[in-house]
């Protein structure tokens, strides 16, 4: 039986330049860091989840699709916050690049859309009360 997701992978082109934006950025933390024979696997999550992001090397598949349909992206990886308009202050002083000048309300909750250094779309939601 199926217990949990462990992890989901994005692919980068620098994998130190994705570091420091999902952790000095967003405020991910580093769980794993090995050089690997495939490659070094290098790991980030929200503290206390047991989702890891992988920060895979793979400077060709980067922000696009399997496909690899011209000037398109894939889904987004989408993190919760439990404040968002505050951490979205946070953030954008940090230097993350947003979709729009301030989060929006939907109807479940807040949300705005932020792009990795590699093009990788990172949806950043509160939840809405119920």
């Amino acid at each position: 039986m199926l217990t949990n997701v462990m992890y989901v992978t994005l692919y980068v082109t620098d994998q130190d330049r994705a570091l420091s934006f999902y952790t000095k950025q967003l405020g991910l933390e580093k769980r794993i860091d090995f050089p690997g024979p495939d490659g070094r696997f290098l790991t980030v999550a929200a503290p206390g989840s047991p989702v890891e992001l992988i920060l895979w090397s793979h400077a060709a598949a980067a922000g696009r699709p399997a496909e690899a349909v011209p000037n398109a992206t894939p889904g987004p990886v989408i993190l919760e916050s439990d404040d968002l308009l505050e951490d979205f202050k946070v953030w954008r002083d940090r230097g993350v690049t947003f979709d729009r000048a301030e989060p929006e309300s939907y109807p479940y909750g807040v949300r705005i859309e932020a792009v990795d250094p590699d093009g990788n779309l990172i949806s950043l939601r509160q939840r809405g009360g119920n």
